[in-house]
């Protein structure tokens, strides 16, 4: 009885090689812009990722001085294969721009139609007049805070809100200090001497990486969150067994009355809550220290309002308060590091997959980044906070 083959007689034929066709490598063409924002200090690229970038036949255009801020001089920029441009619209006319502070309408204008903007897209600062300028010139805008990556997480805030994390327990440190006018406190963990107190209102990023510094400086830590998950992986996560609890009025109120600094570092889809109310920092320690991370989302502190680098605290109720939303900025290098890391290997993704386009293609998080595709809105997000048509990026890249 003969057996029915699963091919036919033509498959079974000598078949011609299909070989794979390399895609072409694209060369990118990268501007480096100075950034003007007020008490912006970081920068997109440090001279090394240049040196990355500039190895695999990419041309780097940094603007003159665009990395003083972070410590980085023109030198450098120059040792790695950059051409430093004296001029802001040659900055601007390159076919990709990186920045870290989204531009201004002023710079928008600067900028040549269907270039390739990577930025923050700062929603919350946003004028309707900004999406209408990109959109005016055609230009594919990716807002570097919203990349989210397969796994669910937002890189590049992730790795600034580490920083923040940690920050606000060494600016904490800072301003206890009598040198700072603080009550003269010393934020670790001395023979004979009771350890300080933190309570820490949040248990993401920011709130693990504040918890992990003031442990590590032997202090006292308690941690509030209404996500029981979330303060189940702090436990899992952290070095040594830390109080958490839920935010219940009561005991947060008695952990405040207790601490010595509070650090807000609680995230709401579009404004922080606000978790504790002027009366209950009625009821905190005289100089005691309010370090409030939530203020670039309204601030969880019903006493909290934004201060400045220059001009980073005030008191209420006798309590210190530290408002600054751009902590990172602080420390301009370290945050332009982790930023620039980030950078570079999408760039080389983008040049290896042939141009932004094909990248955006294969890249899901790149098109998550994504709210302008040259010209066209693409963000749901930005649709209805400002009330404009939007069409999905997965229709129009196909």
């Amino acid at each position: 009885m003969s057996q029915h083959s699963p091919f036919s007689k033509e498959e079974l034929l000598p078949q011609e090689e299909m070989l794979e066709v390399k895609k072409q490598k694209g060369e990118l063409f990268i501007g480096l812009p100075r950034e003007t924002h007020f008490e912006e200090k970081r920068v997109c690229l440090t001279p090394d990722a240049v040196a990355a970038l500039t190895a695999h036949g990419h041309r780097v255009l940094v603007e003159t001085d665009a990395g003083k801020a972070a410590n980085f001089n023109d030198k450098e920029y120059v040792d790695a294969g950059a051409k430093i441009s004296y001029n802001q619209k040659e900055a601007f006319g390159c076919t990709i721009i990186l920045k870290v502070a989204p531009p201004t309408l002023d710079e928008i204008k600067l900028i040549n139609p269907q270039s390739i903007l990577l930025s923050s897209l700062q929603l919350k600062t946003q004028t309707k007049k900004y999406f209408e300028a990109l959109a005016k010139k055609r230009i594919t805008a990716v807002a570097f805070d919203y990349i989210k990556d397969e796994h669910g997480v937002y890189p590049i805030v992730k790795s600034l809100s580490e920083i923040a994390g940690t920050a606000s327990v060494l600016i904490a440190a800072e301003l206890l200090s009598n040198s700072n006018k603080g009550n003269g406190l010393l934020l670790g963990n001395i023979g004979g001497v009771a350890p300080a107190d933190v309570v820490i209102i949040g248990a993401g990023t920011v709130g693990e990486f504040a918890a992990r510094s003031a442990m590590g400086l032997g202090a006292r830590v308690k941690v509030f969150d209404n996500s029981i998950t979330k303060l189940r992986r702090l436990q899992q996560v952290l070095p040594m067994p830390v109080y958490t609890s839920t935010i219940q009025p009561k005991a947060l109120t008695k952990a405040l009355m207790r601490c010595d600094i509070a650090i807000g570092a609680i995230r709401g889809k579009n404004r922080a809550p606000i978790l504790v109310s002027e009366t209950m920092v009625e009821q905190m320690k005289d100089g005691a220290l309010i370090v409030d991370v939530s203020i670039d989302r309204g601030g969880c502190f019903e006493t909290s309002k934004v201060t400045t680098h220059s001009k980073p605290t005030f008191n209420a109720h006798g309590v210190t308060h530290y408002c600054v939303p751009n902590i990172p900025s602080r420390y301009a290098r370290t945050a332009s590091l982790s930023i620039s890391n980030i950078f570079t290997s999408y760039l080389l993704n983008i040049a290896e997959e042939g141009g932004f386009e094909n990248a955006a293609r294969f890249d899901k998080s790149l098109r998550n980044g994504m709210y302008f595709y040259h010209g066209i809105l693409t963000s749901r997000t930005v649709a209805d906070w400002f009330d404009l048509p939007f069409r999905d990026i997965n229709l129009l890249i196909i």
